[in-house]
């Protein structure tokens, strides 16, 4: 048991005090062998239209446009699963819901998390002699031996769930709107919603809560912040790094200062644009020629909330939404599980190209141990691929077939009741009206219109 207690004291010591000199004192004892460092960022319900570099009707993304014309953009890269704890759960595993044992959200009332039979990413980069750093919203379970810090990561610093998950002081922009957190003691719900005001929304550092509840108009600042100290320790230790960023934006409530409707949204957007900027900016600065940054999104917009969701692009699904559905988040149509997708590394991803090949979120496990020389945990299936060749501009091959779960509007969640072949996509399962139906949205624009 000593090692649990020392991984605990070293997890309790701020990251503003001495926690990397304590870790670097520990684990290091190595000189850097020149692996490359990663840092994967994924956005929260960002549409595929929300990047300009995408969609030219939006103007919101230039630092993204930016790394879009610097690196390699990926025009048909996809989401392992069309919700919040899937998709991530995917991302660190290399596997589909049905293999990792994931396959809805976990709530604020979970007890359990992302299988402990189950590998992250995290942890085969510990074991190839990375420093590993987790910011953001984590959403894989929050109590005990499912915290991040043990499943991969020595450094944690954000959200242990989506941040409409528990009230604020002050709640930002949603739809509906929720109140903020009630003074003294009050009703565990909001009588007529679906909001949080039993628990304030927790902001943790390691195991510590440091922040309670959570001031959302500053989180952006805070968590560019943090990235930035980690990136200059772990390059000041000559240790490689890997640094996973699950951001807020642009999930609901949206705290950026803005008017509310497409213009909160837009706010949103650049807060969330300009945040990454920081982060590029901080590697250009420190590792530039030998760090890969890859940018992508875990699911489509949240189209239930009308004009705080992201914008679809080209991904319309006229057809579910004739029926009174939505084509967007939860469903495995386009806009779903279709996402923005950008990737950074000079001098090894070429500059200013556009991928067509038909990639996943399942990839970024197995490309990225293959490039950090590291081992594949065994008797494991993967879902994913090493997309090396792609990244580097040898090949456009990437999937032939594609397999997209349920994530909530039919069936049971997890089945592949969508599937993906070349260019052709057949759908065994079309969902119906149910909970994702706009209705909502269109008797909101019809209050708004004057008399």
């Amino acid at each position: 048991m000593g090692w649990l207690f020392l991984k605990v004291l070293l997890m309790g010591v701020s990251f503003s005090g001495f926690l990397y000199p304590l870790v670097e004192f520990f684990f290091s004892g190595k000189t850097r062998d020149q692996k490359p460092n990663f840092v994967i960022i994924l956005a929260d319900d960002m549409g595929w239209g929300d990047l300009g570099a995408n969609w030219a009707e939006t103007e919101d993304t230039p630092s993204l446009d930016q790394m879009a014309a610097e690196g390699m953009r990926f025009v048909d890269f996809h989401a392992a699963a069309s919700t919040c704890s899937p998709s991530r759960a995917s991302l660190l595993t290399g596997r589909l819901g049905l293999r990792n044992g994931v396959t809805h959200n976990f709530a604020v009332t979970s007890v359990g998390g992302l299988p402990l039979n189950e590998t992250t990413l995290g942890e085969v980069l510990q074991q190839a002699g990375y420093v590993t750093g987790m910011i953001g919203k984590w959403h894989l379970g929050h109590h005990g031996s499912y915290h991040p810090n043990f499943r991969g990561f020595d450094y944690y610093f954000g959200i242990p769930y989506s941040h409409d998950m528990g009230c604020t002081d002050d709640p930002g922009y949603n739809h509906p709107p929720c109140p903020a957190c009630p003074l003294g003691k009050g009703p565990l719900r909001h009588p007529e919603r679906e909001c949080y005001t039993h628990l304030a929304l927790p902001l943790y550092e390691n195991l510590r809560i440091v922040e309670q509840p959570v001031i959302l108009n500053s989180l952006a600042q805070k968590y560019a912040e943090k990235a930035t100290q980690f990136i200059q320790h772990a390059s000041a230790a000559g240790r490689p790094f890997l640094l996973y960023v699950g951001l807020a934006h642009t999930h609901v409530p949206l705290s950026a200062p803005g008017p509310p409707g497409r213009g909160a949204y837009g706010a949103g957007l650049r807060e969330m644009d300009s945040l990454v900027g920081r982060i590029k900016d901080t590697v250009d600065r420190t590792a530039k020629e030998n760090t890969l940054l890859w940018f992508t999104g875990d699911n489509g917009p949240w189209a239930q909330k009308c004009e705080l969701a992201g914008s679809v692009g080209p991904f319309t699904g006229s057809w579910q939404t004739h029926q009174g559905g939505s084509p967007a988040k939860q469903t495995t149509w386009e806009a779903g599980h279709r996402v923005p997708a950008l990737a950074y590394w000079p001098s090894r991803v070429p500059i200013n190209v556009t991928s067509t090949a038909l990639l996943s979120v399942l990839d970024i496990f197995p490309t990225v141990v293959a490039l950090a020389q590291a081992n594949l945990p065994l008797r494991r299936h993967f879902d994913g691929l090493d997309v090396s060749e792609v990244l580097f501009g040898g090949s456009q091959t990437g999937h032939r077939v594609l397999f997209h779960p349920n994530s909530g509007v039919a069936g049971d969640y997890g089945a592949l009741q969508t599937v993906r072949l070349e260019h052709h996509k057949a759908f065994y399962a079309t969902g119906e009206e149910g909970p994702l139906s706009l209705a909502p949205c269109a008797e909101a624009l019809l209050a708004l219109r004057p008399p």
